[in-house]
């Protein structure tokens, strides 16, 4: 009887011992630097299950003991993490396990997409198309489906999309990055609006976002904008008209060639501030913070028009002799 419990003892004692080993080798694999070289990118599917990556990694050569990373599934399943879709970079030396937590980590690989202070919404609409990895939802749609699917239905797109670049990962769609481009700008221009001055000609948020946008259009020289809202500003008080070149060739639309003739001055559209009083209907373009600060925060002073120096700034005038002669001087004689 005691030989028998010995054995049986002895056998206990051998399946542990075993059992441990396997444990301890089983952890080893999983702990082991995957078979990769140099830096690769790797793409989880969108809706891919956690055997299915594991298989395209072992097809691709980058995880070999797949039967360790199967059995993690059964034994250790409160481990797995949620993958996310989209693409990861994996490094050599990373571990099976370091190479899960990637997956499931938020380091995805990110590309940057640049939207300009000044373009229109249509531009920003082509640079999405461009976008190579980026899902195109929004292709095909015309700007008023494009509000509706960002529940801003009947709400004229221009001027709405704060321009900035935007990191996106491959899996995002382009209405994810126009609804935070719309949420950035209504959130700065709250913050703006709860900030402007008191004398303003104008009294709502959206009147100051045209204005900003007249004024981005304008002067690409910081140290200009404040002056070129206090010009708009006078001029709206006076009952002048704004005259201001950039809503003329909005206007236009595809028409705009490069130049602006007399009869394009003369022409009456919505926009062509030679035309009609105040301000146009509609922003007409994506204005930056400076020139939503602008709107709200004129500079005082005198000047009641401008004319460009052909080096990206402006000459400033009083009178309209001063700037008939300004006119003569830069444009005319140029």
């Amino acid at each position: 009887m005691r030989r028998v419990l010995f054995i049986l003892l002895l056998l206990v004692v051998m399946a542990v011992a075993a059992l441990f080993g396997g444990y301890r080798y089983w952890q080893s694999r999983l702990a082991a630097p995957i078979a990769i070289s140099e830096s690769t990118l790797y793409e989880v599917p969108r809706g891919a299950g956690y055997h299915q990556v594991v298989s395209e990694l072992v097809a691709r050569g980058v995880i070999e003991d797949a039967w360790a990373f199967r059995a993690l599934a059964r034994l250790e399943p409160q481990s797995l993490p949620r993958l996310r879709p989209g693409e990861f970079r994996l490094e050599p030396g990373m571990s099976g396990r370091e190479l899960l937590e990637r997956l499931g980590s938020e380091q995805l690989v990110t590309y940057p997409l640049t939207i300009p202070e000044g373009w229109t919404f249509r531009q920003m609409r082509d640079a999405l198309e461009a976008a190579p990895k980026l899902e195109h939802r929004t292709e095909g749609l015309t700007d008023d489906e494009v509000m509706a699917l960002l529940d801003r239905e009947g709400e004229h797109p221009e001027g709405w999309f704060f321009p900035d670049t935007y990191l996106y990962h491959k899996g995002m769609s382009d209405l994810e990055l126009l609804e935070q481009a719309h949420s950035r700008m209504r959130a700065t221009l709250d913050e703006v609006w709860a900030e402007r001055a008191d004398d303003l000609p104008f009294e709502t948020p959206y009147e100051a976002l045209i204005m900003a946008s007249l004024i981005e259009r304008e002067t690409g020289a910081p140290e200009e904008r404040r002056e070129i809202a206090g010009v708009f500003k006078r001029r709206l008080e006076r009952g002048m008209r704004l005259q201001t070149d950039p809503t003329v060739i909005y206007g236009m639309g595809e028409r705009y060639a490069g130049n602006i003739t007399r009869a394009d001055l003369r022409e009456s559209t919505p926009y062509n501030t030679y035309v009609i009083d105040g301000m146009p209907p509609t922003p007409i373009a994506l204005p930056g913070r400076e020139a939503l600060e602008a709107a709200v925060d004129p500079l005082p002073g005198e000047t009641l028009y401008f004319v460009a120096k052909g080096d990206g700034t402006h000459h400033f005038s009083r009178t309209l002799r001063e700037h008939n002669n300004a006119v003569n001087r830069y444009i005319r004689n140029r």
